[in-house]
């Protein structure tokens, strides 16, 4: 359980920050960036769902996510020990995550008409701020995947797998809150030339 008694500590004044592990890291390291971009992600998802509490079954897809996102914060704010403890284990983005949101896309997905054009962002307000979450989540991504491959860094196959099917989802979402993507903007190429 957290408890939160104080808000301000004032160990960050120096531009440093603690891991869940306790170490201490600068606020610019990569694994800071990549856990607080999540954050983004959780907040942009937040603001999509002032405009989805209409239909109960697909808000509470959002709320879960949105849980998720604090289970893989802590994941990435929890690095693998190189030798760890035995008994000891941290909160991981599990297989059965992925699979959660891959049915969960499937599901929006298979209501919605073929795509025929690219998307462009917009819409409805709720389809509008899913693409804002859709490519605050991509960045993550790209933070995230940039970790891994940091000297010294791991991130948990699970992980990499959970955020590149967010975006996924977070698009099919997008669709789905336009009116089941007959509301969506498709792209015209070339159409201002």
């Amino acid at each position: 359980m957290v408890v939160l008694n104080r808000i301000y500590t004032r160990a960050g004044d120096k531009g440093k920050t603690r891991l869940a592990t306790g170490a201490a890291r600068l606020k610019s390291d990569l694994r800071v960036e990549a856990y607080g971009t999540i954050d983004e992600t959780n907040a942009s998802i937040g603001l999509a769902r002032l405009h989805t509490k209409a239909d109960a079954a697909f808000d509470a897809m959002l709320a879960r996510i949105q849980n998720d996102l604090f289970d893989l914060g802590a994941d990435l704010a929890t690095p693998e020990p190189l030798h760890p403890k035995p008994g000891r284990s941290s909160l991981r983005i599990l297989a059965t995550q992925v699979a959660r949101l891959e049915n969960e896309i499937d599901a929006l997905n298979e209501r919605l008409a073929p795509l025929t054009s690219f998307v462009l962002p917009g819409g409805s307000p709720a389809a509008a701020a899913l693409h804002v979450a859709r490519t605050v989540c991509r960045r993550a991504e790209r933070v995230i995947v940039a970790l891994a491959q940091k000297e010294g860094e791991s991130v948990g196959a699970d992980a990499i797998k959970f955020i590149n099917r967010l975006s996924d989802f977070l698009f099919v979402a997008a669709r789905f809150a336009n009116d089941m993507g007959a509301k969506d903007v498709l792209w015209v190429p070339g159409q201002n030339r």
